[in-house]
């Protein structure tokens, strides 16, 4: 099953995305949480499903703070999006690995529009840090939800890469019962994602899509990434979870929306061609 991701033009308005997701053909949705109201709404999103004839089949944990009448601490945002998966019938929450570090965050002046982000070197170990060491098998025992962590990309400090979080490489991605294996962040890192998979193949339940050229979650199509191959592995495995595109409204052309749905439409042929081979 090939889903596209509501993150992936979270420029437009939930419904909005439903709707392009149709014409284009695809077979499922993967619900982002975000600060837009609708995309935790659930009879909402059920009726939109309904309309549109798209299953609500991933649900995506929130991954900033201020999600108006959410936690904002990560296991909060985590228990919030099964609890949502549940609602909507759901099979799988998508869920970040845990900060590792305190950041500082502000403007370089009152007047620059850009934001920077300092990190502070002091060890973060919450709650949820523990939680993902311990309580994740019970927590998809109970809810009948899986819960598939997801790897992240590398960060930039004075000119050097680093991992802002916990748990963020294939070794220790082992640890986990569940994974969701993001290619575009496998690229940050100079990663195969081919050669992850093969490590991870038998935790591997859900797949975030995109390619990358320097930039971050490229159309599947388009980067460096050998998806091709990827796609080619999983169908010879009979992979049997989620393939969701989850692109930027920037590389679906997102600012015009019949060049949009052409995006969304060669993206997912791009999936269904190397996934029938």
């Amino acid at each position: 099953m090939i889903a596209l991701s509501t993150g992936s033009l979270y420029s437009y308005g939930i419904a909005r995305v439903f709707e392009l997701a149709a014409l284009a053909g695809y077979d499922g949705i993967e619900v982002m949480v975000d600060p837009r109201w609708d995309s935790r709404q659930p009879a909402y999103l059920r009726r939109l499903s309904a309309e549109c004839g798209l299953p609500l089949v991933v649900v995506h944990a929130p991954f900033v703070v201020g999600v108006m009448g959410w936690p904002d601490d990560q296991l909060g945002r985590l228990k919030y999006s099964v609890a949502l998966a549940q609602a909507i019938g759901a099979r799988t929450v998508v869920t970040h690995l845990p900060h590792r570090f305190y950041m500082i965050t502000g403007h370089l002046h009152a007047y620059h529009p850009h934001r920077f982000k300092l990190p502070v070197l002091v060890p973060r170990f919450e709650p949820y840090y523990h939680f993902l060491c311990d309580g994740l098998a019970e927590l998809e025992a109970t809810s009948g939800v899986t819960i598939a962590v997801e790897n992240m990309p590398s960060q930039r400090f004075l000119g050097f890469k680093f991992s802002g979080t916990w748990f963020n490489n294939p070794a220790a991605m082992e640890h986990f019962p569940h994974v969701t294996l993001d290619t575009t962040h496998l690229g940050t890192w100079g990663l195969d994602p081919l050669a992850v998979y093969e490590r991870l193949r038998e935790r591997v339940a859900h797949v975030h899509l995109s390619n990358f050229d320097g930039k971050e979650h490229r159309s599947p199509p388009d980067g460096r990434l050998p998806l091709a191959e990827l796609l080619r592995r999983l169908a010879r495995d009979g992979y049997q979870g989620i393939i969701t595109v989850e692109s930027d409204p920037s590389a679906l052309d997102a600012e015009d929306e019949t060049k949009c749905l052409a995006a969304l439409r060669r993206a997912l042929e791009f999936c269904r061609k190397y996934m029938s081979k």
